[in-house]
């Protein structure tokens, strides 16, 4: 029994590769959640909250509240149209857009709501609970002030009307400076009507389910991967077996044997990416006849971009068990920062950024704009074009390592 023991640990260790990867997994995996939910970097400094403003009001006291709000270390201030907000929301560019509304001005002073609201997108409900929080407070607080100074100003106005103006000017700075020391960050301003108004332009409908489509799209891609990397190490397979080298005996070019795994590999994916999408139709309601032209075109982009990973694990590999390997972490990895595993809307800011290098966050995003923002053709399909284009890329990486290492072993 010791013998069969020490036999099997000394052929473990024999790939080098394998090994590595068997304890480098975990390692990355543990890494990878430690970033996403904060446990490094938990000290560092949080950066600015961006926040879009539209000021339609343009008025004194409109301009004064935003210069307040910019003046904050936790608010960083973007002032721009609400044409282009609107059309940043619908696209997911930004989470959501500040509005002071004509009337703002004349409302202070009054016990009833203030014209001021909060269009966003419910997919980013999570970034608009943390925003509205930093928000509600500091308005609370600066237009209570203001309402106060005005009531402080008209009163000195009527009561000391024979006041010379030097003087008239000391007394009010120094009621408002005994009001603002009073009623500071640890103070309580005046009590107001609920003065932010929260509207989505992008909420959960009939045809819209938010959980639902990040359920599917997210499993569907990372289930895929796993798919045609499999695909991929057939190549290793077949040429341990000796079948690779009866082929390059015949009349077939040798790149046309790695072609036509991708096709197959291709054929596949759009049939399990299909058939996934058919069942989430019929189990769960998920409307997938809304946009048919750009379902299917993100169904082949991803589809092919994925394959063409597969065949790269293949091309860099020696033998089928370090394809396995290598794809189980790096999948792992993709799917985590991609957006397959943890919604990307829950991450740190500096990892959403990192997603962009995944196959699945452009996959996902895609079919978020096709199931969730309802984006035409024409925007979804710049995010089919990125997949084709990685799927160029790793068929042209493919093929070079393809001659260099498989064919040369064949």
């Amino acid at each position: 029994m010791l013998s069969i023991c020490i036999k099997d640990i000394k052929i473990f260790f024999i790939d080098k590769k394998a090994v590595m990867l068997t304890f480098l997994v975990p390692i990355t995996l543990i890494t990878l959640f430690a970033f996403a939910f904060g446990g490094i970097g938990a000290k560092q400094k949080s950066k600015p909250i961006y926040l879009p403003i539209t000021d339609l009001d343009n008025s004194s006291t409109s301009i004064n509240t935003i210069n307040q709000l910019d003046s904050l270390s936790s608010i960083r201030i973007d002032k721009m149209s609400l044409d282009d907000a609107v059309e940043k929301i619908k696209k997911g560019k930004i989470v959501g857009v500040l509005i002071f509304h004509e009337g703002y001005e004349d409302s202070m002073g009054n016990s009833g709501d203030m014209p001021i609201e909060l269009l966003y997108d419910q997919a980013r409900e999570i970034e608009i609970g943390i925003l509205r929080s930093v928000l509600a407070g500091n308005l609370y607080k600066f237009q209570g002030k203001s309402q106060v100074n005005d009531m402080i100003s008209e009163h000195i106005l009527e009561t000391y009307k024979g006041v010379s103006p030097g003087m008239l000017d000391t007394i009010m700075t120094n009621i408002g400076s005994f009001y603002n020391k009073q009623n500071g960050p640890e103070g309580s301003a005046p009590k107001m009507g609920s003065s932010l108004t929260l509207t989505p332009i992008i909420s959960e409908s009939d045809d819209r389910n938010l959980g639902l489509i990040q359920a599917v799209a997210g499993t569907a891609i990372m289930m895929l991967l796993f798919s045609v990397s499999s695909v991929g190490a057939g190549i290793l397979v077949e040429k341990d077996a000796g079948t690779l080298k009866r082929l390059l005996y015949s009349p077939i070019s040798p790149v046309h044997i790695l072609y036509g795994k991708m096709l197959a590999g291709n054929i596949i994916a759009v049939t399990q990416l299909s058939v996934m999408f058919l069942f989430s139709w019929i189990a769960f309601g998920l409307n997938i006849w809304i946009d048919i032209p750009s379902m299917m075109v993100m169904i082949m982009s991803t589809a092919f971009a994925c394959t063409s990973f597969g065949i790269f694990l293949a091309s860099i590999s020696q033998t089928e068990k370090q394809v396995d390997s290598m794809a189980t972490i790096v999948i792992l990895v993709m799917s985590g920062i991609g957006g397959s595993m943890i919604p990307l809307f829950v991450m740190p800011e500096i990892m959403q950024k990192i997603a962009v290098v995944s196959m699945n966050y452009w996959g996902i995003q895609g079919f978020y704009d096709i199931f969730w923002r309802q984006l035409p053709f024409t925007d979804v399909i710049i995010r089919a074009g990125v997949l084709f284009s990685i799927g160029i890329l790793m068929t042209a990486i493919s093929t070079f390592f393809y001659r260099r290492n498989i064919l040369r072993l064949a």
